[in-house]
């Protein structure tokens, strides 16, 4: 019914409205065009502050890791020395932030990326994004951990290396407070995960799925902004993912790999995103709300080398998306799950 109309659709895990233009589509320009990332990285890299046992730029020496491996950044973004200090002077107000930022060396293997790591090592990754979340979360002055990566040069990275970040900090983001409040909305009204009812309507619907096993489920959602997202759903209504039993890591590990192989295989390139993983914060409250999910966003539109932006509208309306969640949905879902390089 919307496929080829512009049309506005509702978020709601956070409230908001997004703009589809499918029909512009067909229009001739292409967008900025960026350099193709390279797959030809060695296994260890002399060079490279994340291989083990080289010194980092702050001059600590990491460990001759064989697996996963974390470490406090050495320039993070957040300090937990920090008094707490708080300024106010009419409109204006501040108060000083107190955090931990962590690094999560994913492989000891620079040429590695996740779609390319077995499901098993992958899975050493979700148990280390585990222990993190619960010694992180437990500390008194921290009261929301976030688990990401950001994968690519375009989208900030400047080190290939396989690894992801933890910025857990003392306030709740404001990302988080948005979909709390929708969570516990739809969650006081009916005594349901939010979730769950969206997946159950999505199952049913069959439209947007890209890829599911037992335990999980990944979809580009109804309400998707960038132009490949994609949200991975546990089936039950976990709040975080110190619930997943050994079965269900595994599961985990496998949607991962399934749809990050999925993104290098649309333009048969190392597909470029930012993930991150949304969860109950660690205030010590309840949140029996909340239901755990990891969304990936990726900037990459009609080629490897073409990007969408967020400019102009977007930044002073609201988002806005040329092809839709279906047509996304459908090109990722019938994508190989063996990574391009390894089919002859």
């Amino acid at each position: 019914m919307l496929s080829e109309k512009p049309h506005r659709r509702y978020n709601i895990l956070t409230g908001e409205w997004i703009l589809v233009s499918p029909h512009r589509t067909k229009r001739p320009w292409q967008g900025k065009e960026e350099k193709l990332p390279s797959f030809d990285q060695p296994a260890y890299h002399a060079n490279c502050y994340l291989c083990p046992s080289n010194i980092r730029a702050g001059g600590i020496k990491n460990e001759n890791y064989s697996s996963t491996y974390s470490f406090v950044n050495d320039f993070g973004a957040l300090l937990l020395e920090n008094e707490n200090e708080s300024f106010e002077n009419g409109l204006l107000k501040g108060k000083v932030e107190k955090g931990i930022c962590r690094v999560i060396c994913f492989s000891p293997d620079h040429s590695l990326t996740l779609p390319l790591m077995k499901v098993s090592d992958i899975t050493d990754v979700i148990r280390l994004w585990k222990k993190e979340y619960k010694e992180l979360g437990e500390r008194p002055e921290i009261n929301h951990v976030q688990i990401f990566e950001n994968k690519g040069a375009i989208m900030g990275c400047s080190n290939p290396h396989p690894h992801g970040q933890i910025w857990a900090q003392s306030s709740i983001p404001e990302e988080i407070n948005k979909k709390s409040f929708h969570l516990k909305t739809h969650f006081d009204k009916h005594n349901r995960s939010l979730l769950i009812d969206y997946l159950e309507q999505e199952i049913k619907a069959d439209e947007r799925i890209v890829f599911s096993n037992d335990h999980f489920v990944v979809l580009v959602p109804f309400w998707a902004i960038w132009p490949y997202e994609t949200m991975v759903i546990p089936r039950k209504h976990y709040q975080h993912i110190r619930q997943l039993n050994t079965d269900e890591e595994a599961a985990f590990a496998e949607a991962i790999k399934v749809v990050t192989t999925k993104y290098d295989n649309i333009f048969e390139t190392s597909f470029p995103y930012s993930s991150g993983i949304h969860q109950r914060p660690t205030d010590g409250n309840e949140y029996s709300e909340w239901h755990f999910h990891m969304c990936f966003y990726p900037p990459l539109l009609r080629s490897a080398t073409v990007k969408k932006f967020m400019v102009g509208y977007e930044l002073f309306a609201n988002p806005q998306r040329d092809i839709t969640a279906e047509m996304a949905a459908k090109t990722l879902k019938h994508l190989p799950e063996i990574h391009f390089t390894s089919i002859e």
